[in-house]
């Protein structure tokens, strides 16, 4: 790859902002599809399906994305995803409330698969560059790496309640013109102010060199996925659909209200996860341990992450009614944060495990398969809530996380070894 730009902190603030402003849209859209068609009268399944088109782009888009940076750039990478998604939010617009169920299901469902394209356009460009930009030594790496992670989740997450408000405010249409009109000032704001010197590029990259030989890579993208199925489970339909329905159901809350409580709690919950996956580095005392011993971390982390969800699970079969939501709000902000120091150690070693020449290679398919562990979750959020309401929905997020231990387990012996070439 050619040299890196001599601005390594401009070019990052300047990734950093693009990435910003991508995932406020990318979480005020999810809120405004799911509150809307809540509303609407969709079931959880019907709920799980119009995201899955997101997740299932996501996983294809991850793999050409990693080869088309490595071949054409990162630039361009970027520039397509923050462009393909105002694209997507101006094509909602277009979204008639006459239509048939099944009309409407398959419409969004094209338009949320757009937008999955472009977040992985831009998330692979982001996560990329900082492996390229960061200064070598004094796992300086992991807390670029975290703050960039942290704080693009803490804006996702007020992305949340963005959606929430401009849904109760202005209206699903209006709202969607919004944030097309903001996210395409940005793009253009961002072609005027990206040093130059990022990599432009390698002829004779090929396609198949995007699936890794390094086992090490391998174990931690299946720990991935599962970390982000664990997640998903109950995070994209189960738990925003159970407030909903009691807030505005048993307990007698104004729709509008309720509303925003969830839109507010999944706001309040992603920005905190967000805050901790930036501190990660100093929690884990990473500066002063070697890459195996944090390797090994991943294994114990997720042994953690799965408690809450079990433990929850075991609540929500036993308990109802508010004493049951305060239960579940707590529970699920502990889970935030033991999955924020995974989620972010993870960021980092997927990093240090890829080498210049393949970064983005190693990246689109790491973050495959955690399009692939999020289409999971999103489709066993909908089935396991339908099926077997808040407490099954809890039970399969924890064997989920119980299965990103397994994943992850075998990575401290696989790092002392070579990678392969």
């Amino acid at each position: 790859m050619a040299a890196v730009t001599d601005r390594p902190l401009a070019a990052y603030a300047t990734v950093t902002a693009a990435y910003w402003a991508f995932m406020l849209t990318d979480g005020a859209l999810r809120m405004l599809v799911l509150l809307h068609f809540h509303e609407l009268g969709f079931t959880p399944v019907q709920l799980a399906f119009l995201f899955t088109l997101y997740e299932v782009a996501g996983m294809a888009t991850n793999l050409g994305a990693g080869w088309i940076a490595a071949r054409f750039g990162l630039t361009l990478t970027l520039y397509l995803g923050l462009g393909l998604q105002v694209v997507a939010l101006a094509a909602l617009t277009r979204l008639d409330p006459g239509w048939a169920v099944a009309a409407s299901v398959t419409f969004v469902m094209l338009t949320q698969g757009a937008s999955g394209v472009a977040k992985d356009l831009t998330k692979m460009s982001a996560k990329s560059a900082v492996k390229l930009l960061a200064p070598s030594g004094d796992r300086a790496l992991f807390r670029w790496v975290a703050v960039l992670t942290g704080s693009k989740n803490a804006v996702k997450g007020a992305g949340f309640f963005v959606g929430a408000a401009l849904l109760g405010w202005l209206g699903f249409a209006p709202a969607l013109w919004v944030m097309a009109a903001t996210l395409g000032a940005i793009l253009v704001t961002v072609l005027a102010l990206m040093p130059g010197g990022l990599p432009r590029g390698r002829k004779g990259t090929k396609f198949s060199e995007v699936f890794s030989k390094d086992a090490s890579i391998n174990r931690l993208s299946a720990a991935r996925l599962f970390l982000f199925g664990a997640r998903d489970t109950w995070f994209v339909v189960g738990i925003p659909v159970f407030f909903q329905s009691t807030l505005s159901g048993p307990l007698g809350w104004d729709p509008r209200a309720a509303f925003f409580a969830v839109g507010g709690f999944m706001a309040v919950w992603v920005i905190l996860y967000g805050a901790v996956q930036s501190v990660a580095p100093k929690v884990l005392r990473a500066r002063d341990r070697p890459l195996a011993e944090l390797a090994s971390l991943a294994a114990r982390w997720a042994l953690l992450v799965a408690i809450p969800p079990l433990v929850l699970a075991l609540a929500a079969a036993l308990m109802d009614g508010a004493p049951l939501i305060a239960l579940v709000v707590a529970g699920l902000f502990v889970f935030g944060a033991i999955f924020a120091v995974n989620s972010s150690l993870h960021s980092f070693l997927i990093l240090a495990f890829s080498n210049d020449a393949r970064v983005t290679m190693d990246v689109g398919f790491y973050y495959m398969s955690n399009a692939a562990g999020r289409l999971a979750g999103t489709l066993l959020s909908g089935l396991s809530y339908q099926l077997g309401g808040l407490p099954l929905c809890l039970a399969v997020a924890g064997a989920m996380a119980l299965m990103s231990w397994w994943g992850a387990r075998k990575l401290p012996d696989l790092v002392a070894r070579p990678a392969p070439a």
